[in-house]
């Protein structure tokens, strides 16, 4: 079972809530989050993209850029724009996109859980971006940004959370610039927070990382630094635990995360798709945009005309969590075998497209002659990865994307 502990958050005032988050780091760059911070001198941008206050052009992960952090976050407290709880508490933060609405339970995960499995992860990290995460931590003392987690459904959870958010005043609650909708509320009543705790404790086998792999990494590692500078560590001090939003299972859903291709591996057209037809059965639909309706189903875009592709059988197995994945069924089949991309995560050839850009997005890279050619994924469902990460297997790079994001600043935690 696991450990989720309350913490005494640090965040802003009711009015500036909206104003001072953001979203997270590693869904821009530094143009755009320079352009998102604009004119709003208390956004957390200036805490999360330090760089967008120092000389153009400076290395992201050099000490300037992190000094800047820690002068732009103490300043934040300073002015008011932040301030902390004066007590553990949990939050209950919902986000809703497109009429639906997901919620969360703010809480600090335990260092510990990470180290021994009950954190569970179904995605490799990179040590530069671990290292940059984990540097920042240091500097600033504290988890600027939550992670994303999710765990198998508990109806005495599900009743806790829909009480509290039936009966209290949300804290927080607007629509951002991107139309997702985000409300928190505080939960302070001293029983609540020893029963939420108590649940995790009993009910809750595992957690599994859904976003930010490199953040939970970083904290780990934080952790263990911390302890091992601390000759009076007895395992209950802050370090030991970092934040994360815990949202239940059957709440989530993960939307495509697609392909581009820049070029045809030195086939023509006539070839690739000759070659193509071993593997998939392929009906041309035409002009209109095609949405891959089921498992072993994909969408691809090729000269104008986009196809519907189905793996044929026998090119895949459905009894391997990972084999059965159309990211591995596409992977193999096709960008490795056909197109001669066989490292996803170095290949300069190939790109990927969140779902939330829409198929259009890979229809006008196709024809601005950028790309060759797109394919558009069916989603990995949560039990999935769910399966995955419990079986200790890892899926391929650029699998699964949440959306809406995390907004950062509504909730942080001190170390």
């Amino acid at each position: 079972m696991v450990s989720v502990k309350p913490f005494a958050g640090i965040r802003p005032p009711r009015e500036l809530a909206a104003q001072l988050s953001c979203l997270p780091y590693d869904v821009m760059n530094t143009a755009e989050a320079a352009a998102m911070a604009e004119g709003n001198e208390c956004s957390l941008l200036h805490v999360t993209r330090a760089e967008i206050d120092c000389t153009p052009g400076i290395d992201l992960h050099s000490e300037p850029v992190y000094a800047k952090a820690v002068e732009n976050f103490a300043k934040a407290m300073a002015q008011g724009w932040l301030r902390q709880d004066d007590k553990p508490m949990f939050y209950i933060y919902a986000q809703t996109m497109d009429g639906r609405t997901q919620y969360g339970i703010v809480g600090a995960a335990a260092c510990a859980d990470y180290e021994n499995g009950r954190i569970r992860k179904h995605e490799l990290t990179r040590p530069d971006k671990e290292e940059d995460r984990m540097v920042l931590t240091r500097h600033l003392k504290v988890n600027v940004e939550p992670v994303f987690f999710s765990y198998k459904a508990v109806p005495e959870i599900d009743a806790i959370v829909a009480s509290v958010v039936e009966n209290t005043r949300p804290e927080y609650d607007f629509v951002a610039a991107d139309g997702f909708g985000h409300t928190l509320w505080v939960v302070d009543d001293d029983r609540t927070i020893a029963e939420i705790e108590h649940l995790f404790a009993t009910r809750v086998e595992a957690t599994y990382v859904a976003d930010g792999h490199h953040r939970t990494a970083a904290a780990a590692r934080i952790g263990r630094e911390f302890a091992a500078a601390n000759p009076g560590h007895d395992g209950t001090e802050d370090y030991n635990y970092f934040m994360a939003v815990h949202f239940p299972d059957n709440q989530l859903r993960i939307i495509d995360y697609n392909r581009v291709v820049r070029d045809l591996n030195g086939l023509t057209p006539d070839e690739f798709m000759a070659r193509l037809e071993e593997v998939m059965m392929v009906e041309k639909i035409g002009a209109e945009a095609y949405r891959p309706q089921r498992l072993h189903e994909f969408g691809m875009y090729l000269q104008g005309s986009w196809y519907r592709l189905t793996a044929r059988p026998g090119t895949y197995n459905d009894a391997d969590p990972i084999g059965v994945l159309d990211v591995t069924i596409l992977s193999g089949n096709v960008l490795d075998r056909i197109l001669g991309i066989d490292d996803l995560r170095r290949s300069t050839r190939i790109d990927f497209v969140g779902g939330i850009r829409g198929l259009g997005e890979l229809q006008r890279r196709v024809d601005s002659g950028e790309m060759a050619v797109a394919f558009a994924m069916y989603p990995v469902s949560m039990q999935q990865l769910i399966a995955i990460a419990d079986s200790g297997n890892i899926m391929p790079p650029k699998t699964t994307w949440f959306e809406p994001k995390l907004r950062s600043g509504l909730v942080i935690k001190k170390l």
